[in-house]
């Protein structure tokens, strides 16, 4: 068969390929992305599904709006009020299959083959597939603790005058930076000054372990004149309520919401109003913040439990910061006393040892950092981290 051009651009995802390694019996795996089922509220979804069964039964089973279903467009643009971005409307959002259908979207609306995009370094790997797929020539920003370095964005802005600027601003995957306040604040002025979109991707942002993260770029962009015309801010249940309701939201203006939802028209009609009229009866429940008290608990448990597990049993073959949110820890292997330095080596030895994680090279868009790997803690409770940490000090050893 003669596949489209557009397929030459991409390939198989890294993270998947890895996963196909992952029947071994008894492997730990610090590799996936996803969050812990365990913590799913179950029985807040099933009476949310029954009550939407029970008070619109036609509604919830039947086809409808491709902006989404009023009910959750109405509870979303509350939950997000919540979060201090006072502004929103419900008509100012439109309801997504996932985050990941917004990314989509604004590939298909924004995208022609050429133009330039500014991602991260290192950032979502979906994000790099999905904006190649539409012929994107992406370009890296360099990151640090505190996110994205906002200087050399604006050398990056000025050189390549690029069609948008793609963010994961808090907790980022794979970095877990958290862009500062200051540095949140620049990258809205940088929007206006060059008139150049920024798309914010926030799923991460209510998994935070003590004290919140700044606001998001959405609820600081009325303290920046113009930068809300220039602003896209996509959002999602699944890191904190379940993935498998397919539950997504794109915040943006007019113009461009309009135009992503002919896109979406043509791809999925609409997200399922079963799902939809679900999560609208549990936001409208209020059962969301006894949900998101718990998994943060939960979550930075095993986030300390991890960082003190790779401190005592790598050493210092292995540097990182500490994750204040999310659900990874990005670390670099630093050869110390002739130790590996090579991140897919390390995968494949700590395969060996019967552990998983993700190399880090695949999240860069240019210029791989070779040394880096992505660890996940949300999934393994207590006892397989330690275990799993063990198993990555042997593999260490193993060279």
């Amino acid at each position: 068969m003669q596949f489209a051009d557009r397929l030459n651009n991409v390939e198989t995802s890294a993270i998947r390929e890895l996963f196909k390694l992952l029947g071994k019996p008894g492997i730990i795996s610090f590799a996936g992305g996803f969050p812990d089922s365990a913590l799913f509220d179950v029985e807040g979804i099933r009476e949310a599904s029954n009550q939407a069964l029970t008070d619109e039964p036609g509604a919830a089973l039947q086809y409808g709006a491709t902006e989404g279903y009023q009910p959750l467009r109405e509870q979303l643009a509350a939950f997000m009020q919540a979060k201090g971005a006072k502004e929103v409307a419900p008509e100012q959002l439109i309801v997504t299959t996932g985050s990941q259908q917004a990314l989509d979207l604004l590939g298909k609306t924004m995208i022609s083959p050429g133009d330039k995009v500014i991602v991260e370094g290192p950032t979502f790997l979906a994000t790099i597939q999905c904006f190649r797929l539409y012929g994107a020539q992406l370009i890296s920003a360099p990151i640090d603790a505190d996110g994205v370095q906002t200087d050399a964005l604006e050398q990056l802005i000025v050189e390549h005058q690029p069609k948008m600027v793609y963010l994961i601003p808090t907790f980022g995957n794979p970095s877990g930076a958290t862009l500062s306040l200051e540095r949140r604040k620049r990258v809205l002025e940088l929007a206006v000054k060059y008139q150049v979109l920024v798309v914010e991707d926030d799923p991460y942002g209510d998994l935070y372990f003590g004290v919140a993260p700044p606001p998001s770029l959405l609820a600081l962009s009325g303290e920046v004149p113009g930068s809300r015309d220039l602003l896209a801010h996509c959002g999602s249940l699944s890191k904190v309520l379940s993935p498998g309701l397919r539950v997504g939201w794109m915040i943006a203006p007019p113009e461009l919401l309009a135009k992503a939802t002919m896109c979406k028209q043509f791809s999925d009609a609409h997200t399922s109003t079963f799902a939809q009229a679900t999560a609208a009866q549990y936001l409208k429940a209020a059962r969301m913040p006894a949900t998101l008290a718990k998994v943060r608990q939960v979550y930075a448990e095993r986030a300390t439990a991890m960082a003190a597990a790779l401190h005592r049993q790598l050493g210092d073959a292995i540097k990182f910061t500490a994750p204040q949110g999310g659900l990874f820890i990005w670390a670099r292997l630093t050869g110390a006393n002739g130790q590996i330095s090579d991140g897919a080596a390390f995968a494949k030895r700590a395969i060996d040892q019967g552990v998983a994680f993700v190399p880090g090279a695949p999240f860069f868009a240019n210029a791989p950092d070779l040394s880096t790997l992505r660890l996940s803690f949300a999934t393994a409770d207590l006892g397989k981290i330690e275990q799993g940490v063990k198993r990555l000090g042997a593999a260490l050893a193993a060279g």
